[in-house]
């Protein structure tokens, strides 16, 4: 998978968690799966995120793929 591809309906992805704003807890990465790519910008995608604990879904998510902050996805790192 190339990091310049546009993401599609189906893809794995990771989303990145906001944390907490005490830094109790920090940004995390989890894995998600692409429910929708907007039609206006194709790198804004709605999400089903998987935490340990459940499930969210998540509308609107925008790619970061330099910084990785809170709340945006980018692709899953090569390892």
């Amino acid at each position: 998978m190339h990091e310049d591809e546009l993401p599609t309906i189906g893809r794995i992805v990771h989303y990145v968690s906001y944390g907490t704003p005490g830094g109790e807890f920090a940004p995390e990465h989890r894995a998600a799966i692409v429910t929708m790519v907007d039609a206006r910008n194709l790198m804004a995608v709605h999400l089903c995120v998987l935490n340990p604990t459940g499930m969210f879904f998540n509308g609107v998510v925008f790619h970061d793929e330099d910084t990785k902050s809170g709340g945006t996805w980018h692709w899953p790192e090569r390892v």
